[in-house]
């Protein structure tokens, strides 16, 4: 650890250096202990460009300007700890997005409950991104928020039509990109080893590490396999079969082959509605291109956007301007141009590449 980033170690360390100096008066010391969690959280908040400094001032802030105040270790709860908050304060980074690193305290209102559902939507990511390492209730907030965290299902990206969980599973896509990954997944995957090298050893049932729950097995393709065991790959929407009874097939999300009754991933999915998805043509593709002699193009030319590059579709916040819903009864969208639509609506694959980035864009996949 490079001289700079001692001065991160909490003011508790320093204390109870000092308050034993009297009795080894004539030693000189030349390191002092860190809890390693927190260490292995500083690193990261450190390669992610944010520096942590501790205040008496704050809980948690973010000044705009790259770096983040946390409370010293006297105004933390028991069951709390630096590396937890560093936690939390990503995951705040990711539901807002990579910019609001440079917004303070992540551009959210600490002042009132107007971003409450931000808040929620964090705490799903944390819990998504925890379960798996087996930390979910080890590094859990513990803030006025922790019934809200307590009370999420065994997957805590669910129900999907939750405006928070969408959030939440737009968030958990940007974690696996840059400037995330691969940082916060080293983090994740260090804290693990440290806390089930020490459960090894038993820990006493009031400490934290004993609510530790086992790892998830890591899939061979990346991540970690499906919560439910009885997930298989050749069930998943995302995976193209090669042939009528072929026992392999081609994954969408991963890009690679699988064996049908391999062990589903943690992307699994296991149906695709398109009347109630739309994620094309919601928010999910900005332009749906048209050509000069599609049967749209001559039928309903008031529909058209035109410049230089040709002519598309309008869209009318952020959807297609043809597209309705959802219905109110049934939640379903329809298509009014259905019949005409365009060559790339035609073309564009339910379940195929196309697709799942359009449903990555609003939250609906992972």
């Amino acid at each position: 650890m490079s001289p700079s980033r001692w001065t991160h170690v909490t003011d508790a360390v320093a204390r109870t250096t000092g308050s034993c100096q009297h009795l080894h008066s004539v030693r000189a010391t030349s390191g002092r202990y860190a809890d390693p969690l927190d260490l292995v959280w500083l690193e990261c908040a450190d390669r992610l460009g944010l520096r942590v400094e501790r205040s008496r001032d704050v809980y948690a802030a973010t000044d705009g300007r790259r770096t983040l105040r946390i409370g010293g270790p006297s105004d933390l709860d028991p069951d709390d700890c630096l590396a937890q908050i560093i936690l939390h304060e990503l995951c705040h980074w990711l539901v807002a997005g990579p910019a609001a690193i440079d917004v303070p305290d992540w551009g959210l209102d600490n002042t009132s409950d107007a971003d409450r559902a931000a808040e929620h939507a964090a705490l799903r990511v944390q819990a998504a991104l925890l379960d798996p390492w087996g930390l979910r209730r080890v590094l859990a907030p513990t803030t006025e928020h922790r019934a809200f965290y307590d009370g999420l299902g065994d997957d805590p990206l669910e129900p999907r039509a939750d405006p928070t969980s969408t959030r939440a599973r737009q968030a958990v896509v940007r974690a696996r990109r840059a400037p995330f990954a691969p940082h916060l997944e080293r983090a994740l995957e260090a804290s693990a080893r440290i806390v089930h090298a020490v459960v090894a050893h038993g820990v006493p049932d009031e400490t934290l590490f004993s609510t530790a729950a086992p790892v998830r097995p890591r899939h061979r393709l990346g991540g970690h396999v499906h919560r439910d065991d009885e997930a298989r790959c050749g069930r998943c929407v995302w995976i193209r079969r090669r042939g009528r009874g072929v026992r392999v097939g081609d994954c969408t999300q991963h890009g690679a082959r699988v064996r049908c009754d391999e062990r589903a991933c943690d992307r699994f999915e296991e149906s695709l509605d398109c009347r109630r998805c739309a994620a094309c043509c919601r928010e999910g593709y900005d332009v749906v291109p048209v050509g000069p002699r599609e049967p749209l193009a001559r039928r309903a030319p008031h529909l058209l956007l035109r410049h230089a590059c040709g002519q598309e579709l309008r869209r009318d916040g952020g959807r297609c301007i043809a597209l309705t819903g959802p219905d109110a009864i049934d939640g379903s969208y329809a298509c009014a141009l259905y019949e005409i639509r365009p060559r790339a609506c035609r073309e564009l694959e339910p379940g195929g590449p196309g697709c799942l980035h359009a449903r990555r864009q609003i939250g609906l996949s992972l």
